[in-house]
């Protein structure tokens, strides 16, 4: 029960586990992966040019700026969650000047403040921004923020890595330009693929520069015609291609995806602080992962220790600034169940009263009661 990777359909396994076709000369190969980027499309509601790359999620955010940046440019890097941050190294090691902007952990970013910030310094080439933060479990308003930037001519890259399938993202109504996607998070499926989405602002961005793309790997445009072309820039790995595109197909044959994690994510939220836990964030929270503080006294790898050993349930602690001082549960795509929530928090309270914390009301009781 991790912020990623979640658990994986059997049906998952089985279409990654059936024979392959030699992806580099098949055309029928090339028809399948067309598809399946454009059914990710239409899942997050965008007519860009969609691919799927063979690399983990991190791949995307890096071939996001590796194919904008250019040596001196100037990049708004918005810092509200430590993956946020993350996105000046990417900057800095394709030549560009990062100006990171660092606000409230705790909370997301609002329009207006943007607007504020815009209005006395808006000279950036792109903005990095993340939808869903996973440390914090902060839920960015991208669908707002995003225009505010555009309207400066500001070009968009948001990391939703974590954040697309669990909480609602409409790429096209958003005017994001490059977002990012990875297989094992919301999507159920294992760790190894990036998808990603790509406007045509972006790409006449790409083709404008005056300087080559410093990658080849991490290059968007070596894929821009590949269906054309009926070529690749590298061997694609069809096995998990074949995987990716049955869990689609599951989002896509499941209306009530978004709800469930809303109302999972709800009821978490609420169970927890009734049981004496006190949550990272004050507002704006993700349906992905629920994060709490480490009660005063105890340590986190302890409880994620017993937890393991015990009930053989993993949550997460955290990393960086929050490294030892928050606890998180994983609540995205399969792991969004009530049957595997009431097992972790059964299993929570019986960890913390045996490390010594009063636990005062039984989560797992109250989760219940609140999914009615």
């Amino acid at each position: 029960m991790t912020p990623g990777p979640t658990q994986v359909a059997d049906s998952v396994y089985h279409a990654r586990s059936l024979r392959t076709t030699n992806p580099d000369l098949d055309p029928a190969f090339y028809d399948f992966y067309r598809d399946t980027c454009r059914l990710f499309g239409h899942l997050i509601h965008t007519e860009n040019e969609c691919f799927v790359l063979g690399g983990e999620g991190i791949l995307g955010l890096e071939a996001a700026c590796a194919s904008l940046t250019e040596p001196g440019d100037r990049v708004l890097v918005i810092d509200n969650g430590i993956f946020g941050k993350g996105f000046a190294d990417f900057v800095s090691m394709y030549q560009g000047n990062p100006v990171t902007w660092s606000l409230d952990y705790h909370n997301p970013l609002s329009p207006e403040k943007l607007r504020d910030y815009l209005e006395k310094d808006h000279d950036f080439k792109y903005a990095t921004l993340v939808h869903s933060d996973t440390p914090s479990g902060l839920l960015n308003p991208v669908e707002k923020l995003c225009p505010v930037l555009k309207e400066y001519g500001i070009l968009t890259v948001v990391d939703s890595v974590t954040g697309m399938f669990a909480d609602e993202l409409d790429v096209d109504a958003a005017q994001i330009d490059i977002v990012c996607g990875g297989s094992q998070k919301a999507l159920s499926a294992p760790p190894g693929l990036t998808m990603v989405a790509v406007s045509q602002d972006a790409f006449a961005a790409m083709h404008d520069r005056k300087t080559p793309i410093r990658s080849f790997y991490a290059n968007l445009l070596t894929f821009e015609n590949y269906y054309k072309d009926q070529w690749f820039p590298y061997t694609m790995p069809v096995s998990d291609i074949m995987g990716i595109r049955q869990a689609l197909e599951n989002v896509a044959a499941d209306p009530e995806h978004l709800k469930r994690h809303a109302k999972i994510a709800a009821a978490t939220r609420k169970a927890l602080t009734e049981a004496g836990l006190t949550l990272y964030l004050e507002s704006g929270f993700a349906s992905s992962v629920t994060v709490f503080y480490v009660p005063e006294g105890m340590k986190a790898q302890d409880i994620l220790d017993t937890m393991v050993e015990k009930h053989h349930i993993m949550i997460a602690g955290c990393f960086d600034v929050l490294a030892g001082k928050v606890i998180r549960i994983g609540h995205m795509g399969n792991n969004a169940n009530e049957t595997d929530m009431i097992e972790t928090l059964k299993a929570l309270a019986q960890t913390l009263r045996e490390l010594g914390f009063e636990v005062q009301a039984d989560p797992a009781e109250r989760f219940q009661a609140y999914m009615k």
